[in-house]
């Protein structure tokens, strides 16, 4: 019956987390696939760049709550602690392989940060706060992402450690989708959100 209950929920969760913010509301607006203009990424941080603070802020919303429905739902059924997180994953699977959109989507960082906001304030509040010191310290919002993923596992192993082989594997699915952005950010080619020098 539980592995039933996952299943479903996942499969569920993989269809939600598809449904990307910055794409659908490019489509409503009339404006340009933001897969095709700036960073290429459908996220929050791109369509900051391409138009303006509101519209990045109803993506931000839109992907973060697509992360947490799933899994608030998943718990409300008492679906044990490492199924919720598997849940988790699908749903930001979801989001970097939408089948809506040719399975070409956005890299998972809000989305992710949505399935960790029902693992409590503590986890909630550490990973907003490393994400923050990052942008603030260095302007880079691939750098915040990076090294908040690094942290999220050592700060899940802390505080529920039920949940912290899934963590890992969120963790590692979001680094890995931001290798070209490492790469950019060792040769000094990436572009800061936040430059302080201007």
């Amino acid at each position: 019956m539980i592995i039933l209950t996952t299943l479903i929920f996942s499969v569920s969760a993989y269809f939600i987390g598809a449904l990307n913010g910055a794409i659908l509301l490019c489509k409503l607006k009339g404006w340009p696939d933001p897969r095709l203009e700036g960073s290429k990424n459908p996220g929050a941080t791109n369509m900051l760049r391409l138009h303006h603070a509101q519209a990045a802020s109803l993506v931000l919303i839109f992907d973060l709550l697509k992360g947490v429905i799933p899994v608030y739902l998943a718990y409300f059924a008492g679906v044990p602690p490492v199924a919720i997180g598997f849940i988790g994953i699908a749903t930001c699977l979801g989001h970097i392989f939408p089948p809506y959109f040719g399975f070409k989507g956005g890299k998972g960082v809000a989305t992710g940060l949505g399935t960790l906001l029902p693992l409590g304030m503590d986890m909630t509040g550490l990973v907003i706060i490393t994400w923050l010191l990052t942008i603030a310290v260095s302007g880079y919002a691939s750098l915040a992402a990076i090294i908040t993923a690094i942290a999220a596992p050592i700060f899940i192993e802390n505080i529920k450690p039920e949940f912290t082989l899934p963590v890992l594997m969120l963790s590692c699915l979001i680094i890995i989708k931001h290798i070209s952005n490492i790469r950019r950010l060792i040769r000094g080619k990436e572009k800061k959100i936040v430059n302080w020098k201007q």
